[in-house]
Order: C-alpha cells, then sequence, then structure tokens
C-alpha cells in the first residue's frame, strides 16, 4: 500500500442528549436575592439558555456546564451545587465502565483523541490489559512534525499466510509466486455486536464505515441480504454449524469465518474445493484447551486463526482469566511449533480503548475485531433493554446509515491517532514489527512475582525480620 493512510473525520452531532457525568443542583430557598446574581454571570449563558427537553425529560442545564464552578464558587448563601449524576455512574458495567462509555461518545462525536488536561488519576495497576505499562522511551524524541508527518508510521496488517523466506528463481530473480495475503491499513476489524436495537440502517452503516476505512465487517451469513451487494469486498461473512444451509459468498468476497467444530477439516476442505481464492478463517472459543486446537488449525493449513473472548475481556470458561494472557498463550505456542509467520492471530473480546490495541498486538495479535465500542458510538447506554424487548432509549435503529458510518469513522479515527501516538511513543513504525514485542512492555504480574515471589507466603499477623 504505497499511499499514506488517514482517516479523514469531522463532527457528527449527537441524536440524543448524552447522559452527563454531574448535574446542577440550584436551591431556590433561602436565596439572599442579591443585585447581581452569579447565574447572570456565567461566561457559558448556562441559565440563561435554561430549558426542559421534553422528549429525554432532562434539563438542558446539566449539558451546557463547562465545570468552570464560578457559580458555586460565587453564590454567597452557597445555594448552588454540582452532584454526581446517578444515572452516569449506572451506565455499564464492571468493564464497560460509565468513564469508558462516555469517551466512546465524545470520540465518536468529535474524532478526536479525548484529553484530560489534568494527568492520569487512576489506579497505578488493575486487571486485564490495565496490568500492562508499555515502554515510552522514545516520547523524548518524537517524529519530527507529528504522527501524520514526514515519518511514516504504518498500521498496515496482513492477512494470510506470509512466506517465511525469500526465493528465487534459477536466473538468481526473486520468485513472485508467494502466497497471497489481504492488506487492511488499520488492525481493527469490525463486527456484529452481541446485542443492540438493530436495523437494516444500523448494519448497512457499519459496513458503509469499513470500506470507508478499508478494513472488513464480520456479519453472520444469514443478515447479508441484497442492500448490502455492493459491498462484498469489505465483509466476512460468518457461516452457519455444518448442515444449516448452503454457504453464500457476496460478490467480491475474500474471507470467510467457520466457528470451530470437530469436524472443522472436513468443512475447511469443502469450502476451498468450492471458494478456492477464499481466505478461510477458524474462530475457536478462548478456553481450556484453546492452544492446541490453535496449533492444530495452523498445521492444518488454516492460515487465519480468530480466538474469541468474552465480552468483558476474560476467557469464556474462566473468569479469572484475561483475554491478555490467552493471546500471549496461543502466540507462543504457535512460536514454539516454528510456524508463528505462517498464520494470522486474530483476537477479539472487551478491546474498549484504543491502547488496548496496541497492548493485544504485543501479546501477539496481529489484529482485533472490536463489536460493542461500534455500538457505543451510536449513543448505545448499554442498558442492554434491548435484550429484554424493550425499546431503546436512543432508538438506534432508527440512525441514518450514513449518521452510523460517519460515528464509526470518527471513532475509529481517534483511536488510529492514539495508536499512532502509542507506536511513535515506542520507537516502531511498522504495526507489524510490534507484533510479539513484550520487551516493549512490563506486566504487572511478572514484576510482582519476580520482586516478592522469593519471600515466601505472608500470612496476616506474621512479623517480617
Amino acid at each position: 500500500m504505497s499511499f499514506k493512510y488517514v482517516i479523514h473525520t469531522k463532527s457528527v452531532p449527537n441524536r440524543f442528549k448524552p447522559v452527563t457525568r454531574s448535574g446542577i443542583i440550584a436551591w431556590e430557598e433561602g436565596c439572599l436575592r442579591c443585585a447581581v446574581c452569579v447565574k447572570t454571570m456565567c461566561v457559558y449563558s448556562v441559565y440563561d439558555n435554561r430549558g426542559l427537553d421534553p422528549r429525554q425529560m432532562i434539563e438542558s442545564i446539566d449539558n451546557q456546564c463547562m465545570n468552570c464552578f464560578r457559580c458555586v464558587q460565587g453564590c454567597p448563601g452557597e445555594l448552588i451545587h454540582k452532584s454526581l449524576n446517578p444515572e452516569f455512574i449506572a451506565l455499564g458495567d464492571s468493564h464497560w465502565t460509565p468513564q469508558i462509555i462516555s469517551q466512546l461518545w465524545t470520540q465518536a462525536e468529535t474524532g478526536k483523541i479525548p484529553v484530560s488536561g489534568s494527568g492520569y488519576p487512576g489506579a497505578f495497576s488493575g486487571s486485564g490489559f490495565d496490568s500492562m505499562w508499555t515502554d515510552m522511551s522514545e516520547i523524548v524524541r518524537p517524529t519530527r512534525d507529528g504522527i501524520h508527518g514526514r515519518e511514516y508510521i504504518s498500521t498496515l496488517v496482513d492477512l494470510g499466510k506470509t512466506p517465511s523466506h525469500l526465493s528465487f528463481t534459477e536466473g538468481g530473480k526473486l520468485n513472485k509466486d508467494q502466497p497471497p495475503v489481504i492488506n487492511i491499513p488499520l488492525p481493527i476489524i469490525l463486527r456484529l455486536p452481541s446485542f443492540g436495537a438493530l436495523g437494516d440502517k444500523t448494519i448497512r452503516g457499519w459496513v458503509m464505515a469499513a470500506r470507508r476505512m478499508e478494513t472488513l465487517m464480520a456479519l453472520p451469513q444469514d443478515m447479508i441480504n441484497g442492500a448490502l451487494d455492493d459491498f462484498g469486498k469489505w465483509i466476512i461473512p460468518q457461516i452457519l454449524p455444518e448442515g444449516q444451509g448452503p454457504v453464500t459468498i457476496p460478490k467480491g468476497g475474500r474471507v470467510l469465518e467457520l466457528a470451530w467444530s470437530d469436524n472443522w477439516q472436513k468443512a475447511v476442505k469443502d469450502l476451498r474445493h468450492s471458494n478456492p481464492s477464499l481466505f478461510i478463517s477458524v474462530k475457536i472459543p478462548m478456553a481450556e484447551g484453546m492452544d492446541e486446537k490453535v496449533l492444530l488449525l495452523a498445521k492444518g493449513g488454516v492460515s487465519i486463526i480468530h480466538i474469541e473472548g468474552s465480552g468483558n475481556g476474560r476467557f469464556m470458561d474462566d473468569e479469572t482469566r484475561f483475554v491478555k494472557d490467552g493471546i500471549r498463550s496461543a502466540h507462543l505456542k504457535l512460536v514454539g511449533a516454528g510456524i508463528r509467520d505462517e498464520v494470522t492471530l486474530l483476537a477479539s473480546g472487551g478491546f474498549s480503548m484504543a491502547e488496548h490495541i496496541a497492548k493485544a498486538i504485543i501479546c501477539g495479535a496481529d489484529a482485533v475485531f472490536i463489536d460493542l465500542p461500534i455500538l457505543v458510538a451510536l449513543e448505545c447506554r448499554m442498558c442492554r433493554r434491548c435484550t429484554k424487548g424493550v425499546p431503546c432509549p436512543v432508538e438506534i435503529e432508527n440512525a441514518s446509515s450514513n449518521w452510523v458510518a460517519s460515528r464509526v469513522t470518527n471513532l475509529l479515527g481517534a483511536w488510529h491517532n492514539q495508536l499512532l501516538e502509542l507506536m511513535g511513543a515506542m520507537g516502531i513504525r511498522d504495526a507489524r514489527r510490534l507484533r510479539g514485542e513484550t520487551g516493549r512492555a512490563m506486566f504487572f504480574e511478572e514484576l510482582d512475582r519476580s520482586t516478592f515471589e522469593s519471600m515466601g507466603k505472608i500470612e496476616e499477623g506474621c512479623e517480617l525480620e
């Protein structure tokens, strides 16, 4: 790919007022009736433009407030307060936190990297990807003119079997008869979320976004209809289990995903016989025995393997194990067998921030699937009312395809820029070079073990000499 890859973004307004982190509480009882009320001095005219949104039954003041606290500090009667919004606190769950959801909304609206401006106030370490720290030693020598400057940072990745060595003809020329690969300029592939109030316009919008960014969108075969005929090149059909119906490949389709089964060899053989030019990916649940299945598939000639974690970034069968550990384990299994470059390793499960993409690649993935972030980009509250048959509060199914595509493009544009910033700070100029580069990261568990394991087991009540 010779051109310089940039995701162009533009502001895409929200269809509904977002849930704000905090709200204003202004008591009228006890007001001193000052000659010049602090409310009239608001530089953003929040109180002058105050009103009620009858559709959402929320007050406009909370969305307009810029949190300068001038009115809170200036009221002599101390009658104005800022308070955390209980609706905001209730968003999502322990993995998809309110802060993550809010950041995804902002990035989908603006296409810009979220900047707090006040440093990082969070915990020193956490679980999953939060227990990884990336090497930022090259941040003292940044690119000369920014992440989109002359020192190009490539995020292109290859799907398929890459050659393990160069071969030459008898005349000494390079042999061009090499295994085919698919190049995508972004190590992120979209796929259908596990829930959501989705309509045909939603699906079409996601596929449009995949085409705009020249990546791919994985869809169950039964959801690929005539409205998507023009997007076959950008769709990965996820075929039904064997015996559930004929396999239909959209025109121009390049990749097909097959779910793991005991009869995978026969299924792969039949698919290759009927579609010899098609790349076949096999999806394996991230669970006990995954490594052996990955190795079996790789030795069986499958060039793309997808290991799937849960929506909260953990193993399917063990909540104590994380996606990052599964990726490292599968990667090292292939490295140990000497066949890592013969396989493209894709991963999915709980990726919610741009930094997770870089960390997943460091752990050994070539690229990742994302699903719930492209749903949150459409203002999803992660309330899961749709799973109970209750109408979606933000009516996602009614959003236009262009709006859907633009919001997802903005989100991935912001993620792409963050990935460039991370790679630049690490001194890495190619995403393929980052794969499995664990020397560019520190893992809390390993540091903790190497530092304190020699001390033995410490029980409550004992004293160290």
